[in-house]
């Protein structure tokens, strides 16, 4: 095994991959919440495996290309993307730095990538589709409230959204150890295991004391929970969260929407086959980066045969794992239309907010840019099977 060499990093500026940005986040984040952006279910095997996954497999370039002119650009779910990478939506992000959505949303306008928001985001619907321009979807959980259901896809049509994601894979919450073990709720509970470590980083806690009153105003309408009333992840999941969805409510939730829908958290070929049959436009093959099943395949290891059995009925997306841009190339390489990821943007916000991202992003575009040339292909439709060997 190749060792790594560990750097100091204190300052945005030493941040040179995304693995720096995870370091300056712990060093800046008291340990409840950084360890709720780092952790996963049970053992974290399968969390592990979603990035080791992208080692077995080696890329093959040519040369002599001419490769003085690239484009990065991509069309994914019907609207151009700047790059092949889309920001994954996430939960709660006031709660890593003060800035949240806000800064994501600003640096993915930026860039001119697609920007997801959860329905437990920490800004609302209806400020993302007024403020940013951008390609967006609303990531949506399919509560018990039906009225709560109805309401997500009313303002998210109001709201101009361009695509709404249903996850498909939290009927119920992983077993998130690390958040057992830290107390992690949101709002933030604070307990005589825990304070020390938000007193630990002012800079943080005045932020969250000081600035504008955490809330979930996407959920507040209906539920207390996460905003008025302090519950864990898990707990929300647990019994907020219809277990009973299917393939039925799927379906009429793709009906009530009318426009692009997409599936997060496929992972066998059997279901990508249904939603291909069912007439998705796209489905992102995703583990919820290894936070639910633990022991579950990595989405990179199972894209391969996802990509062959829809046979191009509607675009893959690989969702997690991503830390490089030869990362995203070995997807592409495989049939992905884009790749997504969450930590690789988290990691920046919480460590330097909305320059932190900006820097993140700067940084997998330049890889991606770096590693095309290399690769000797001027054109992401270049990358194709024959680009990429397994060990």
């Amino acid at each position: 095994m190749t060792s790594k060499l560990t750097y100091r990093v204190r300052k945005l500026s030493d941040c040179q991959n995304i693995a720096d940005f995870r370091e300056l986040a712990r060093r800046r984040l008291p340990f409840p919440v950084f360890h709720y952006i780092d952790g996963a279910a049970d053992d974290e095997i399968t969390k592990d495996r979603n990035t080791a996954a992208f080692d077995d497999v080696d890329l093959v370039p040519d040369v002599l290309a001419g490769v003085d002119q690239i484009d990065t650009s991509i069309t994914v779910m019907g609207r151009k993307s700047a790059l092949p990478l889309m920001l994954s939506p996430t939960a709660l992000q006031r709660l890593f730095h003060w800035q949240g959505e806000r800064a994501v949303a600003a640096v993915a306008e930026k860039f001119g990538l697609w920007f997801g928001i959860s329905s437990l985001s920490s800004v609302s619907i209806e400020e993302v589709g007024a403020n940013y321009s951008g390609p967006k979807m609303l990531q949506y959980y399919y509560h018990k409230d039906k009225g709560l259901n109805a309401a997500l896809v009313q303002r998210a049509k109001a709201a101009n959204f361009d695509a709404i994601t249903l996850t498909v894979d939290t009927i119920v919450s992983g077993n998130r150890e690390r958040c057992k073990r830290t107390g992690f709720q949101t709002p933030p509970r604070f307990t005589p295991a825990n304070v020390l470590s938000y007193a630990a980083h002012p800079a943080w806690a005045l932020n969250f004391l000081f600035r504008e009153k955490f809330d979930l105003p996407n959920l507040s309408t209906h539920v207390a929970a996460g905003s008025n009333t302090s519950i864990s992840i898990q707990d929300y999941f647990n019994t907020m969260l219809d277990p009973s969805m299917d393939w039925k409510a799927a379906e009429q939730l793709r009906d009530d929407w009318g426009g692009t829908f997409c599936l997060k958290g496929i992972m066998s070929v059997a279901d990508a086959r249904r939603a291909a049959d069912m007439g998705v436009d796209a489905i992102m093959v995703s583990n919820h980066g290894g936070r639910q099943l633990d022991g579950g395949r990595a989405p990179f290891d199972q894209l391969d045969e996802i990509v062959q059995a829809v046979g191009g009925r509607c675009e893959v997306i690989l969702d997690g794992g991503v830390r490089r841009g030869s990362h995203v190339l070995k997807a592409l390489s495989l049939g992905a239309t884009a790749v997504s990821g969450g930590r690789l943007y988290l990691y920046a916000l919480a460590a330097a907010g909305q320059p932190g991202v900006e820097r993140a992003i700067g940084l997998l575009e330049a890889e991606i840019i770096r590693a095309m040339k290399l690769m000797g292909v001027t054109r992401v439709d270049q990358l194709g099977p024959d680009r990429i060997r397994r060990r």
